[in-house]
């Protein structure tokens, strides 16, 4: 069959095309989310290790489990065309991605005490390396939600 370029087949208001879809995704329903493969690896990463410090990584975890279930839900909700009923949609979408970037940053904070920690603890070498991995993950997701947050109020 002929092949449509993505940014013809996101439709109208879909914003899929060109630099938006790797870097600052415009909507909810960009097909690959940044923040949600980053969000990914924090628990995935989080979980690989002994989890020494469970009140810390704990919340790192209900954080990153949290908005990765919502954002899925936003994402379904959008793909839905829930966005067309509502005239407060960017103003929902940005709230957001605001909060869950505050949340994002307390748990980006926790995990980092929690790798500094985890430096000359048991299993050392391999917890300090999943340690690290998931704080820069951490960091890296709150930074994409904060653009994305913020890139709402620049279409």
């Amino acid at each position: 069959g002929k092949r449509v370029p993505l940014a013809a087949a996101a439709g109208p208001g879909g914003n899929w095309g060109g630099k938006e879809l790797f870097l600052i995704p415009h909507s909810s329903a960009a097909p690959v989310c940044p923040r949600q493969v980053c969000g990914t690896w924090v628990w995935i990463l989080v979980a690989a290790t002994s989890v020494s410090l469970p009140l810390l990584q704990g919340w790192v975890m209900y954080v990153s489990l949290t908005s990765c279930l919502i954002s899925l839900l936003l994402l379904l909700s959008y793909l839905l065309g829930f966005h067309r009923n509502s005239e407060n949609w960017k103003v929902l979408d940005s709230l957001y991605h605001g909060t869950t970037a505050i949340l994002y940053m307390s748990a980006a904070v926790l995990q980092a005490n929690a790798t500094i920690n985890s430096e000359f603890g048991v299993n050392a070498p391999l917890n300090y390396q999943l340690n690290s991995a998931a704080s820069f993950f951490a960091f890296l997701t709150t930074f994409l939600y904060i653009l994305h947050a913020f890139s709402i109020y620049y279409q």
